[in-house]
């Protein structure tokens, strides 16, 4: 009897220890999944059956269970009944994570957005596109590579061609269509870091003016620049580790102020000499366009009338977190058309149909390669300049986001290309390349 209770203590000091091991990343495991759920619930408008089934269906996030209340628009998420999240649907915000102690503001101020041109043929407005042959290419064959991308491998969700302005090729997975909203993870940050181009090309600001920031007033960090964040070059340290307890999913599931948890690392490295793929480096960019507003109106709606709404993404929305800040890393949803209009933008260097957000030099500053990233990365923008691509131009440039979200501009086929999804392994170099082969 006694060794019974003896093996009876020791199993519950073992599932205890496991318990109080595994407690944080029951933490990230169900904030994940609740603000996973909510945003596709009530911003995307997928059921939950679907959301439960697809978006959260992985592991380890499956490992909790997840709850809605449509009437108050909330999502909770339940890992083994030991840890409950929450997120809560804002109409104009999006969902946002609750946390303990902070009030969720159940009145906030909304960006004041524009009416959509659904007369207006695509890209410049929501209009049907004109169809257009192209007596260059070959359809049989681009149509088939298109087609390749869709099955349980690739899990393609979506894909939008376009040569010329014209829509050549599209596609969307059963569940998806032309309207569906698709998040765009980090391609979110080629849009927060556009925004620094529109300012520039204003002359309301110069990113090669250093941070004021007073954390960083005493030490090395003060010789950090804007250009140096947009080409996450700052040397500050920062871990970006989806799988496990890191700064990026401390931030993302656990703070109130995304713009701080950065400003508060140290240097490990120098200034232009450091590259260091981070997330918070995009937040911080996030608050300090903040601090070039006099109001936080002006600030929320300026994403808006300066970029999003100005070239007709009218479906895009970018989430806030509970401070009000736009989570400038990862949080933007959009359709796919509406995400080769931001491509579009690009290839046509900041002109669209004849109104200039901001010009040729811009482009050719965030594409240039940063300092130490092998050619791979410019100002929040993804680079071949590296050859990832080997197949592929070298001018290429991609917006890109976590689980295979993209969005590729090659200046020399004057074409666009969105792939979106749910996983990053399929074989993007032979699908660029049969797609640029397909013209004759």
């Amino acid at each position: 009897m006694k060794i019974f209770k003896r093996v009876v203590v020791l199993l519950l000091v073992v599932i205890l220890g496991a318990v109080f091991y595994n407690y944080p990343k029951l933490n990230i495991i169900a904030g994940y999944s609740a603000k996973s759920t909510g945003s596709s619930v009530f911003l995307a408008k997928r059921s939950f059956e679907f959301t439960n089934n697809t978006d959260t269906n992985f592991s380890p996030i499956n490992l909790a269970s997840n709850s809605i209340n449509k009437e108050e628009k909330t999502a909770k998420s339940s890992a083994f009944g030991l840890l409950t999240r929450e997120s809560v649907f804002r109409e104009g915000l999006g969902s946002v994570l609750t946390i303990n102690g902070v009030e969720v503001d159940k009145s906030p101020l909304k960006p004041k957005r524009s009416v959509a041109d659904n007369i207006t043929p695509y890209p410049y407005g929501n209009g049907p596109s004109k169809d257009s042959i192209f007596p260059n290419i070959d359809y049989k064959k681009l149509n088939s590579t298109v087609n390749s991308m869709f099955n349980d491998i690739n899990k393609t969700r979506a894909i939008v061609v376009i040569h010329k302005d014209k829509i050549i090729a599209e596609k969307y997975d059963e569940g998806f269509n032309k309207e569906s909203l698709l998040l765009g993870w980090s391609m979110t940050k080629s849009i927060t870091s556009t925004l620094f181009g529109v300012l520039q090309c204003k002359g309301a600001l110069n990113i090669h003016d250093r941070v004021p920031f007073k954390e960083w007033e005493n030490d090395e960090r003060k010789k950090i620049t804007i250009h140096n964040l947009l080409q996450m070059n700052s040397g500050l340290e920062w871990t970006e580790d989806y799988n496990s307890i890191s700064d990026v999913t401390k931030m993302l599931f656990l703070s109130e102020d995304m713009t701080k948890i950065q400003i508060d690392k140290p240097l490990v490295g120098k200034p232009n000499e450091t590259w260091n793929y981070s997330s918070g480096t995009t937040n911080v960019l996030s608050g300090i366009l903040r601090k070039q507003f006099k109001t936080h109106q002006e600030y929320l709606d300026f994403w808006y009338t300066d970029l999003i709404d100005k070239i007709g993404m009218n479906s895009m929305l970018v989430e806030t977190d509970l401070s009000g800040n736009y989570v400038g890393s990862s949080y933007a949803w959009a359709t796919a058309r509406d995400w080769a209009k931001f491509g579009l933008l690009y290839l046509h260097n900041g002109n669209w149909n004849g109104t200039s957000l901001f010009d040729k030099d811009w482009v050719k500053y965030a594409t240039t390669p940063t300092p130490t990233s092998d050619g791979w990365y410019g100002a929040q923008i993804w680079l071949n300049a590296g050859n990832r691509y080997p197949d592929v131009p070298k001018n290429m440039y991609s917006f890109n986001g976590y689980q295979g979200q993209n969005v590729f501009v090659l200046p020399d086929q004057e074409m666009v290309i969105v792939r979106l999804g749910l996983t990053k392994n399929a074989d993007v170099n032979h699908f660029l390349n049969e797609v640029i082969t397909s013209f004759k």
